[in-house]
């Protein structure tokens, strides 16, 4: 049966976007770099009673994501929905960082995204239905973020080519947006985002977004 895959299964928003789906009675795949969260993530998913696959993988390491997306689809067949919610969330002024810290970052807030789609999006097209999320961030780029912002401004404009490349196959591309801090108990509580996700991935194709941004003045 096929499920959500959830790459980027981190405590906050990853964790709660995973519990969301299997209330849904979703299988869920989750990816991470380490066993020790993917643990923590599998747990959380415990009650739900739903089948979870968890699986290492660095999301810039192309050939272990690709690896950990073919183990996801081998278990549960072509997923309905991907969730790229991977990124290196750092405070970094122009001139900080070194070349290679860049890249790194680069590499795991957009590099990553693109690997992935390109795994699972042509496929999802060739069916005809499929959602590709991605956590965005950063509406308004900030000086004291600069790595964040640059990568926040290459996944929203990775969301437009791919949804003029595979939308009227009826693969529903889009990033939630977050503009703020997340925290439980707060308006920026990781369960209140997650509610977009479920619901862009649940939109009608003639009601599509491209983008939802959580602002936490207004509850999904």
């Amino acid at each position: 049966m096929p499920g959500a895959v959830i790459i980027g299964a981190g405590p906050g928003i990853g964790q709660s976007v995973a519990r969301r789906f299997a209330r849904e009675g979703l299988p869920i795949a989750l990816v991470a770099r380490s066993e020790k969260t993917l643990t923590a993530a599998a747990e959380t998913l415990s009650p739900t009673g739903v089948p979870v696959t968890s699986l290492v993988a660095d999301s810039s390491d192309e050939h272990a994501l690709r690896a950990a997306l073919d183990a996801a689809i081998e278990e549960f067949g072509l997923p309905d929905v991907v969730v790229y919610n991977a990124a290196i969330i750092q405070s970094d002024s122009l001139g900080e960082l070194s070349v290679s810290a860049h890249l790194e970052a680069w590499a795991v807030n957009v590099v990553g995204a693109i690997t992935a789609a390109a795994h699972v999006v042509p496929a999802m097209a060739e069916r005809g239905s499929g959602s590709f999320l991605i956590t965005g961030g950063m509406p308004e780029p900030k000086p004291e973020y600069v790595s964040l912002s640059l990568g926040k401004a290459g996944v929203r404009s990775l969301v437009t080519l791919l949804g003029e490349q595979y939308g009227a196959s009826g693969v529903h591309v889009a990033t939630v947006t977050v503009d703020g801090p997340v925290a439980p108990g707060t308006d920026f509580d990781p369960d209140l985002i997650a509610e977009h996700y479920w619901r862009l991935h649940t939109q009608p194709q003639h009601a599509w977004e491209p983008e939802v941004l959580h602002t936490g003045r207004t509850a999904p």
